[in-house]
């Protein structure tokens, strides 16, 4: 999972990536147990696309029998998650890998520790979540997030 901040405070971007270059941010994702079902789902041509972007404040490390967010926030002050751009796209092999693009914007000031991707608006199944070092953000900031499930052949 990748992130980057779009912020109305000039800088922001270039210190988050800076921070993230540096290890001071750290990303801990997982394919979750429920992310097995939403994808054989999919195969089978049966449930929702897993493109709705949710984040939150918990500090739990991503476990792969995470059904939610630790503490899942409201990313404006209309609540509900970001329904993210889903694509196929290439790390190793040709369309290996499938990818969410979102971004989130804050109605409120949150120190964000953690994002998921799920197949519906609110509640829903959780694919994967990921957790790392708190970016704070306040009313208007936003993070754009892209969101990268790769499938390796085996």
């Amino acid at each position: 999972m990748s992130y980057a901040i779009a912020a109305p405070s000039p800088g922001i971007s270039d210190a988050v990536a800076d921070m993230i270059r540096r290890g001071l941010i750290n990303l801990a994702t997982v394919f979750t147990n429920a992310g097995a079902a939403i994808v054989t789902n999919r195969i089978t041509q049966a449930g929702t696309a897993p493109k709705n972007i949710g984040w939150g404040t918990g500090t739990t490390t991503a476990a792969v029998s995470q059904t939610a967010l630790v503490t899942e926030a409201a990313p404006t002050t209309a609540g509900g998650r970001t329904v993210g751009t889903e694509s196929r796209t290439t790390t190793t092999n040709t369309n290996d890998t499938y990818t969410v693009a979102g971004t989130v914007t804050a109605g409120s000031s949150l120190a964000i520790t953690e994002a998921g991707l799920f197949d519906a608006t609110s509640s829903g199944n959780m694919l994967i979540r990921g957790d790392f070092s708190a970016v704070n953000v306040v009313s208007g900031d936003s993070i754009s997030f892209t969101v990268n499930l790769k499938f390796v052949p085996g």
